[in-house]
């Protein structure tokens, strides 16, 4: 069974990390890292990410202005815009190495133990990605939160919500672990060589050979 399973696994767990690279990726850019609705202007929506403000207008479109100064930000956006590159990278070498790691790919299939250590090697790239990824969302939403919380702000003043770009990094983050931790199963799990299940099959046809020929000569 685990034969049968292990190329499927090593499929899946490479499709959940692809899928969590590219959210990551999405994540990075997406501006709506944070969500500002105005009560007294309901048709005007502000948004921030990493990289920009943007303000939604319901007739005029999405306007969106770059951030001036990197060291103007706050520590959370700075802190978040480096988690977020490394996750990518390592993202993107996670796939390189446990690509070539697979069963599927022919390339160096007799050398097993390499390509087990590539695929253990590119699961733990992987996992490594999926925390950098969910490090920098969690504390942009942790302090939001405080800042949504705050009794010391008056009411009156606007307050930032959670954004959807939030959620999409807590779901990259979750398909890079998941996906690093199939593939790290899978060079756990012990493979038959053609040559091992060959000599299991040549020597149970030897003994079922012996064992008709001794009940021959006892018949007779």
């Amino acid at each position: 069974m685990a034969l049968v399973y292990r190329p499927v696994a090593q499929l899946s767990g490479m499709l959940l990390s692809l899928l969590g690279w590219v959210l990551s990726c999405l994540t990075t850019y997406l501006p709506q890292w944070k969500n500002l609705n105005l009560e007294l202007n309901e048709l005007e929506i502000w948004t921030m990410g990493l990289w920009q403000a943007c303000v939604v207008q319901e007739e005029g479109g999405m306007q969106c202005k770059d951030f001036d100064s990197f060291l103007a930000l706050p520590p959370e956006l700075r802190i978040s815009r480096i988690l977020m590159f490394f996750s990518n990278g390592l993202g993107l070498l996670g796939l390189l190495f446990s690509g070539f790691g697979l069963d599927c790919l022919k390339i160096g299939e007799r050398q097993q133990d390499h390509k087990k250590r590539l695929l253990l090697f590119g699961g733990m790239l992987f996992w490594m990605s999926g925390i950098t990824a969910i490090v920098p969302v969690s504390w942009v939403a942790h302090s939001t939160v405080q800042e949504f919380w705050d009794e010391n702000i008056p009411d009156i003043v606007p307050r930032w919500d959670l954004g959807e770009a939030l959620f999409v990094g807590w779901l990259a983050g979750f398909c890079l672990i998941l996906g690093g931790s199939l593939l790290n199963c899978t060079t756990c799990s012990t493979e038959l060589h053609p040559s091992s299940v060959h000599y299991a099959v040549t020597e149970q046809q030897d003994h079922n050979t012996f064992s008709t020929q001794n009940l021959l000569v006892d018949n007779t």
